[in-house]
């Protein structure tokens, strides 16, 4: 039986967020990953990197997984109704409804969160009450059918629970070492209760005007 994800790919997506669970998932055994957007033109990511888009939303099947990203794209994501339709269409249809990162703020807009436990980025956990949910610090975190992981690289351990709660423990340990996915940072520095204040100051100015445009549309 054919497994079909399908990951949103948009203008100013976070890279990782798509590209860490798309690897995880292409390497699952009979799977099928379509990346969706309005149309088949290349796009720009958050950092730069070029996507290609292989499925239209008009021509998209219905998926096992359907997958939301994050990155600074995710702000026109809110207030686009085509592609906030399109996710409630395509999460009442699929089997695991999912997100990496700010990802979670689309599937809060779109209604999907509404009294559910959910994760999202250190620097959006915030927002999460605002959209109905109940935000949890977890790297990953699962509400029934619905499934958030936390910030850019969070998006591989997720895309293994994926895989771990549809073919299993075994496939799910196959692709990760397989991957060798085992992660050995060199610094501390990965959450804020553990980076210096001189290093967390900096990430959230780095962030910051994507941060503003977020509170003013959900204000």
């Amino acid at each position: 039986m054919i497994l079909r994800f399908g990951i949103l790919c948009f203008p100013g997506v976070q890279q990782l967020d798509l590209t860490g669970p798309y690897e995880v998932f292409a390497s699952a055994r009979d799977a099928e990953v379509h990346l969706v957007w309005k149309d088949l033109a290349p796009i720009r990511s958050a950092t730069g990197l070029v996507l290609q888009p292989d499925t239209r939303l008009a021509d998209a099947p219905d998926f096992d997984v359907l997958c939301v990203p994050g990155g600074s794209g995710v702000n026109a994501l809110m207030t686009d109704g085509e592609v906030l339709a399109f996710v409630r269409d395509k999460a009442s249809k699929a089997r695991f409804v999912t997100s990496v990162c700010t990802g979670s703020l689309v599937l809060g807009q779109a209604g999907l969160l509404s009294g559910r436990r959910a994760t999202t980025h250190w620097n959006a956990h915030d927002f999460l009450p605002r959209l109905g949910a109940i935000p949890v610090r977890e790297r990953v975190v699962r509400d029934g059918p619905i499934i958030t992981a936390g910030g850019v690289t969070s998006g591989i351990d997720f895309g293994l629970a994926v895989i771990a709660e549809l073919l299993g423990r075994e496939e799910a340990e196959t692709i990760q070492l397989s991957l060798e996915y085992a992660p050995a940072p060199p610094f501390g520095a990965g959450l804020p209760e553990t980076a210096s204040p001189a290093v967390l100051a900096q990430a959230r100015a780095r962030m910051a005007a994507s941060r503003q445009e977020r509170e003013t549309l959900l204000a």
